[in-house]
């Protein structure tokens, strides 16, 4: 990444390599359409998205695209999704030229927005009104 201060999710995909960009525009897309209520900005120095919480992080690296933030839960439920993507930690890697696991991705931002949202006391608000 070039070293100037990046201050939107729009300038860090601007200023990623030309490989990385359209893995970095597929991950926003994916987040953005399954949590659209969640709030966008940079955080760490990567894009960062809240909902309710943490939800999701991606970030660009020498040779890979990363999503960061595979929790213990998302291991437990999403078991034979994450045994056949390359998982490092908490974190999802796509080497160059490796597509987005789209049906992953969005169903770890799923699993973040409803328990955040269960976190939040929100949906024992809602049932009680």
């Amino acid at each position: 990444m070039k070293k100037k201060k990046i201050t939107d999710v729009e300038g860090y995909i601007s200023a990623a390599p030309d490989w990385a960009r359209p893995t970095l525009h597929e991950l926003r897309r994916v987040i953005r359409t399954t949590a659209p209520r969640a709030a966008e900005s940079i955080s760490y120095g990567v894009p960062y998205y809240a909902l309710d919480g943490r939800l999701a992080y991606f970030s660009v690296h020498r040779a890979h695209c990363s999503f960061h933030w595979i929790s213990n839960e998302d291991k437990r439920e999403l078991t034979d999704a994450l045994a056949r993507a390359r998982v490092v930690g908490n974190t999802l890697r796509m080497l160059r030229g490796e597509n987005v696991p789209v049906t992953l991705v969005r169903a770890v931002v799923r699993a973040h927005a409803k328990r955040n949202h269960a976190a939040s006391g929100r949906e024992n608000k809602n049932r009680s009104g």
